[in-house]
């Protein structure tokens, strides 16, 4: 497994997530980090990541909790220099051992663009599942049922009856 982190955004690395750049064609799909880092500022449901490898940042993703205690992952960035290189699979496979650690997490969600297609065949490959739902952006949410993020991240779950 590729050697992917993610660690608090904070003074020393802000200016390098907001750094980040898509594909030219994605940008219609995520926006720039600074808007989600401004969203973590000052919306009060998100908290900003950033992904590091090699101690360099190569991406950004924040994560935020439902009512339902479900955690959700949001605004997932990967730098255009280092897309297809299992960066973003790996980042989403570390925020779910993160988020499926805290309490009370009742499975993970995600949504994404219907259009975006490399997007929703990595969360499909790792299990992600359609709901029928529809964020307040208009796009499709999945999710991910907590025995499988507890499978997925390598984790014992309880044991079932």
């Amino acid at each position: 497994m590729m050697d992917v982190r993610l660690v608090e955004v904070d003074a020393d690395n802000w200016r390098d997530c907001a750094a980040l750049r898509v594909e030219e064609e994605q940008r219609r799909w995520v926006a720039d980090v600074t808007y989600y880092l401004c969203l973590c500022t000052y919306g009060g449901t998100w908290h900003p990541l950033a992904i590091q490898r090699d101690n360099d940042v190569v991406g950004f993703l924040m994560w935020g909790v439902d009512d339902d205690h479900s955690r959700w992952i949001g605004g997932l960035v990967v730098d255009a220099t280092h897309q297809r290189h299992g960066v973003g699979r790996a980042a989403v496979i570390e925020a779910i051992r993160l988020l499926i650690a805290q309490p009370d997490c009742a499975g993970v969600a995600l949504s994404c663009h219907p259009a975006n297609q490399a997007a929703r065949s990595l969360y499909a490959a790792l299990g992600f599942f359609d709901t029928g739902e529809t964020a307040e952006d208009g796009e499709l949410v999945s999710r991910l049922r907590l025995g499988d993020a507890q499978t997925l991240a390598g984790i014992e779950g309880p044991d079932e009856p």
